[in-house]
C-alpha cells in the first residue's frame, strides 16, 4: 500500500511537471492582434490613405496612388496599380487566376526585413485561382475573402497592392495574426 502511494505522488508530481513544462511563453491571441494592427498601422501611415471609395468609381492608378479603405473595419485597403479591363470583369461562380507576392508586414516592421514570398516572380510556380464570390469551396477560402475585395471595383488583368489584416488574410496566416502587402495580377481563366 506505501509502495503504490509514493508511486502515485511519484507519477502526479511527474504530470505536474509535464504540465507546468509544457506552458510556452509565446504570445496571447490578443497580444498578437495588437502586433497585427500595429505592424499594419505602421505601413499605412507612411502611405497616402483614402478613407472612402471614389463616388465615381475612378481610383488614382499607380504606385504612388493611395491606399483606400474596402471595409468598415479597416482589415483591407487597396491600391490600384493597373485597373484592368473595363468591360472584362469577373461574375459569381467565375474561375480568377492570380500571381502574387507578398511581405509580411509584422516581420518588416519588427525586423526591417521585408522578404517576399509568392508566385509571381517564378513561373515555374502555378497560378494560384479562385472561384469569384463562392466560398463554400476550400479553393477559394484558403486564400481569404480579402483578395477578392478588388474585383468588386476592377476588372480582369488588374494589379492591385493589398494591405490585408490576417482576419480576410489567407486561412494559412489567421492564427499567427500576420498581415501582409500582398501585390495580385488577376487574370480569366481562358478555357
Amino acid at each position: 500500500m506505501m509502495n503504490r502511494k509514493i508511486i502515485y505522488k511519484l507519477m502526479l508530481l511527474a504530470g505536474l511537471g509535464l504540465f507546468l513544462g509544457g506552458c510556452s511563453d509565446s504570445d496571447s491571441y490578443s497580444t498578437l492582434l495588437k502586433k497585427e494592427e500595429k505592424a499594419a498601422n505602421w505601413f499605412l501611415s507612411n502611405q497616402k490613405v483614402c478613407l472612402d471609395i471614389p463616388a465615381d468609381g475612378q481610383f488614382e492608378i499607380g504606385e504612388n496612388a493611395p491606399f483606400y479603405k474596402l471595409d468598415e473595419d479597416g482589415y483591407v485597403y487597396m491600391q490600384v496599380v493597373n485597373p484592368g479591363s473595363e468591360t472584362s470583369r469577373p461574375q459569381k461562380g467565375d474561375q480568377v487566376y492570380f500571381r502574387y507576392n507578398r511581405i509580411n508586414l509584422k516581420t518588416w516592421y519588427e525586423s526591417g526585413s521585408e522578404v517576399s514570398t509568392g508566385n509571381d516572380n517564378n513561373m515555374e510556380i502555378a497560378t494560384s485561382g479562385f472561384v469569384y464570390d463562392d466560398y463554400s469551396l476550400n479553393s477559394t477560402i484558403m486564400y481569404g475573402r480579402g483578395i477578392q475585395n478588388a474585383l468588386s471595383y476592377l476588372g480582369y488583368n488588374s494589379e492591385v497592392n493589398l494591405v490585408l489584416r490576417s482576419y480576410y488574410g489567407f486561412t494559412s496566416d489567421q492564427s499567427q495574426c500576420i498581415p501582409y502587402l500582398i501585390n495580385i495580377r488577376y487574370f480569366k481563366a481562358e478555357y
